[in-house]
């Protein structure tokens, strides 16, 4: 009986905040709109040239230079410049941009798209 109480007691010390019921929240939630946003600056930029860097896991990180080709609801295509297959596309999604898998730079400047979404 006594190790039964002493690892309730650990449990509720651990994960206290779960067991009382109080309720999570996150430390900084998104404004909305935010995706309307990324979609929108995106939608004003197409035909660009860019700089496309995406992170692919297992520290694999692939840069290419690309044209901004088409916008749709929940993603963006970028059609990128590559020697190896003409007219290569590659689509992301506007998450991957608020997550920073993906980061997309003006190629002349270096400039990032979303300067508004760093600070």
């Amino acid at each position: 009986m006594e190790l039964f109480v002493y690892t309730k007691n650990i449990i509720s010390d651990v994960f206290g905040i779960f067991l009382r019921g109080d309720e999570v929240k996150p430390t900084e939630p998104l404004e909305s709109g935010v995706l309307e946003k990324i979609r929108e600056d995106l939608r004003e930029c197409l035909g660009e040239r860019v700089r496309v860097k995406a992170n692919k896991g297992r520290k694999v990180i692939v840069e290419n230079m690309g044209i901004l080709e088409e916008t749709y609801p929940h993603l963006f295509v970028v059609r990128v410049d590559s020697q190896s297959s003409a007219g290569q596309r590659v689509s992301f999604s506007y998450s991957d941009i608020i997550t920073k898998t993906v980061e997309l730079t003006k190629p002349d400047t270096n400039e990032t798209f979303f300067p508004w979404l760093n600070s």
